[in-house]
């Protein structure tokens, strides 16, 4: 391999890594699932973000650890071939890829409705721009690893400063009335672990990492170091967001307005000002997510097709070192998926998916010794209690 062939396949340092898996989170999280969280867990919502914060801390220490063991990419794919249990991981990679690939679609609905709501366009603009996004963040992917790494860094930062600065000044302005949805219903505690659950595909993007390991520099200590990291602040972000911006817009304006909650809150801080900041955070956001997530799908179609269980179009690389086919499948089929999606049932799939997928890792990572144990305890109880969480939800018994 040339020189520079080799600098574009390492090109994820622990700041690059580290970016990707905060851009994978917060660009599918706080914009998309904030306004569904609420109409759950109301004025827990906090709650339910610090929650699921812990049980994707305690995931993510059992994928990087499993992720070390094997020295591979492929995340949970990897780790079921790697104990020979082939059957179980063909079935995992088919239901990672299509998870992955609706949720780009979630991603890029996202951000059209942000683009469009910021100059008061049509669904149909919304639409135009949501497909827009994927083909353009497709492109940038084909550019190689470390364009896609570059825009992650610039985009992860300033949605971060918009985030907090908007969380400052909510619980700076504290009125923790206004969490309250219904104060003719007032919500108990339980109501935090159903949101938990609805809520989770907001930490799903730190897993990416399992799948970008080939492409890390001194890989073992940046996916130790970045996961982690990436978690923690991510779990910072959206706890503080939750409060301070449904303390500015209140409660029932952000359910009332899901899809766009954290633009109203920006204006009724901020006025014209705060609207616009927050609309570019949020198409920033979601371009972030678009971007990090066909980067590390299209290499767990890559690792699969090396392995004879995908398509061998899969594994093959361009002049740029890159995963093309894959990259350009996903990406296409997310932008029709774009065309039929929800925000809210999309989402509670997703989660669904999500929680058990994360369920399995911690199970093997007890049975393969991989990190400490009861971190990886914690983690499997917690996946499989979000997912009861979720079930009985949507089965309406609770």
């Amino acid at each position: 391999m040339s020189q520079k062939s080799h600098e574009h396949r390492h090109a994820l340092g622990p700041a690059g890594a580290w970016a990707m898996a905060v851009g994978g989170m917060i660009g599918g999280g706080i914009f998309s699932t904030l306004g569904v969280v609420i109409a759950v867990a109301g004025e827990w919502a906090w709650l339910s973000f610090l929650l699921g914060g812990i049980v994707a801390l305690a995931s993510g220490h059992s994928y990087s650890a499993m992720t070390r063991k094997i020295g591979k990419s492929g995340g949970s794919y990897a780790y079921l071939r790697y104990l020979g249990w082939n059957r179980l991981a063909l079935a995992v990679v088919w239901i990672l890829i299509a998870g992955y690939t609706l949720t780009v679609s979630v991603y890029a609905v996202t951000f059209g409705a942000y683009a469009a709501n910021a100059f008061g366009a049509p669904q149909w603009v919304a639409l135009f721009a949501a497909i827009a996004a994927i083909v353009v963040l497709a492109g940038v992917n084909l550019l190689g690893a470390v364009q896609a790494t570059l825009l992650e860094e610039v985009a992860v930062w300033g949605k971060l400063v918009i985030l907090l600065g908007l969380a400052g000044l909510g619980l700076w302005h504290w009125a923790p009335e206004r969490l309250v949805l219904d104060t003719a219903q007032p919500l108990g505690l339980g109501a935090a672990l159903v949101g938990m659950g609805v809520v989770f595909m907001a930490y799903e993007g730190f897993q990416l990492l399992s799948y970008d390991y080939e492409e890390m520099r001194d890989a073992p200590r940046t996916i130790h170091i970045a996961m982690p990291a990436a978690i923690l602040v991510t779990m910072a972000t959206y706890v503080l967001v939750a409060l301070g911006a449904t303390m500015l817009a209140g409660a029932k304006s952000i359910v009332e307005q899901e899809e766009i909650a954290l633009a109203i809150a920006g204006r009724d801080a901020l006025g014209t000002f705060g609207f616009i900041a927050v609309s570019i955070a949020a198409t920033f956001s979601a371009s972030s997510a678009i971007n990090a997530t066909v980067f590390a799908t299209a290499r767990l179609a890559e690792s699969a097709a090396r392995d004879g269980e995908l398509p061998e179009l899969f594994a093959r690389r361009g002049e740029r070192d890159v995963p093309w086919f894959g990259t350009l499948v996903i990406s296409g089929v997310a932008a029709i998926f774009v065309l039929f999606g929800t925000i809210s049932g999309l989402v509670e799939s997703a989660s669904f998916v999500f929680l058990m997928v994360f369920a399995l890792v911690n199970g093997l990572a007890i049975h393969c010794r991989a990190g400490d144990r009861w971190i990886a305890i914690v983690g499997l109880a917690g996946s499989l209690g979000g997912a009861v969480m979720l079930v009985l939800y949507l089965a309406g018994f609770v």
